[in-house]
């Protein structure tokens, strides 16, 4: 037995059932029905690509032959319901080294960014595609949602590019299939993805239950309602005594544009939500601030509805990029996280986002590191 088959078995010797058990056990959660099953699923794909891989390093040398390549997953259902928690448990269990875990958000962003890098090439997206194969053999996105046409237009191609290529994929999502993209511009184009998905991966629904973001509240909240004068000096003594002196204001240059920001040190930056949601700020911005600081400010989160759509959009993928890097948020709003979203017809974003902005509140998620790492795609 070779150093890399000895270092295998080891890792093997944990599997995404107990892992999951052990997590449970330590934060005093009883998975219920659904989540169980879930694990199961997951566990059961484990067990899969275990064998694959077992069979696949067996074959080289001696055969032209491939086993089969595992069906992926798409692991659906409501806020709160521990989904990214058992992709994460998988992901954390599984002994490949071209594996990949990351928010759908963000891998878009990647996409885009290197389809210009191969603007040379005949088709940049199959150079893409090409790309991903050969430095992931399962990926990982969590929270897939399609709003965005650009990305409606092109994931058809990448995801069969990336299947043809033999890409394991499993997604998260507050969404269905079918009920991706619901109302986006020229919807029927993204069908075919649909099908695409429906056909490749095997659907996992956990379905409504408890919100578990909401068990761990931390003592002293960083969300403060109203967003009024008071709150605001409340938020300055907090930024003072993280940057040990007071906020200057400045203009953050990030890689196309600078935005300006009532105070930034080392660790810290501090936004007001206007300047931060509203103009044409998008997710590649948001994520370059994730990168860069541990500890994000945001003042006078106003209620969020049809009149000011736009800002709630953004403002949603704000969360979701902060939530996924681990980062602490000190916010001012006009109400608490669940009255936060009044009259919007994206009703699984607004709630996902409330949830997430409740469980940022927690000592759990107050203890996560940060997760900095400035990832690309090869």
């Amino acid at each position: 037995m070779n150093k890399h088959t000895e270092a295998f078995s080891s890792e093997a010797e944990n599997n995404p059932k107990d892992w999951c058990s052990k997590a449970c056990a330590e934060q005093g959660i009883i998975p219920d029905e659904a989540q169980a099953a879930a694990i199961g699923r997951l566990h059961d794909i484990w067990q899969q690509l275990m064998l694959f891989k077992s069979r696949r390093d067996s074959f080289l040398g001696r055969s032209l032959l491939s086993p089969e390549v595992p069906k992926g997953l798409y692991l659906w259902g409501g806020v709160g319901r521990g989904k990214t928690f058992l992709m994460d448990s998988f992901f954390h269990c599984l002994p490949y080294r071209r594996k990949r875990r990351i928010h759908f958000h963000e891998f878009m962003a990647e996409v885009h960014r290197e389809m210009k890098l191969h603007a040379h090439h005949p088709d940049p997206l199959i150079a893409v595609a090409d790309a991903i194969e050969k430095s992931t053999r399962v990926l990982c996105l969590d929270e897939f949602h399609v709003d965005d046409i650009a990305d409606a237009m092109i994931l058809g191609r990448l995801l069969a590019a990336l299947f043809e290529r033999g890409v394991i994929l499993l997604t998260t999502s507050n969404y269905p299939p079918d009920e991706l993209y619901p109302h986006g511009l020229q919807r029927e184009r993204f069908l075919p993805a649909i099908a695409l998905l429906k056909r490749e991966l095997n659907q996992v629904h956990i379905d409504s239950g408890h919100d578990y973001r909401l068990l761990q509240m931390a003592r002293e909240s960083m969300f403060f309602v109203p967003a009024d004068a008071h709150n605001e000096r409340r938020m300055r003594s907090m930024f003072q005594h993280l940057a040990k002196n007071d906020p200057v204001t400045g203009v953050l240059q990030l890689k196309h544009q600078g935005i300006p920001v009532i105070g930034c040190e080392r660790e810290a930056v501090w936004f007001d939500f206007k300047t931060l949601c509203g103009g044409n700020h998008d997710q590649s911005e948001y994520l370059e601030i994730a990168h860069l600081y541990s500890t994000v400010f945001l003042s006078g989160i106003p209620l969020l509805g049809h009149d000011n759509g736009a800002e709630a959009r953004r403002f949603i993928w704000l969360i979701d990029v902060l939530y996924d890097h681990h980062i602490k948020l000190v916010a001012s709003a006009a109400a608490m996280p669940d009255r936060l979203f009044t009259d919007m017809h994206y009703s699984n974003d607004s709630l996902r986002t409330a949830s997430r902005l409740a469980e940022m509140q927690t000592r759990r998620y107050l203890d996560l590191m940060h997760v900095a790492d400035v990832v690309t795609l090869s």
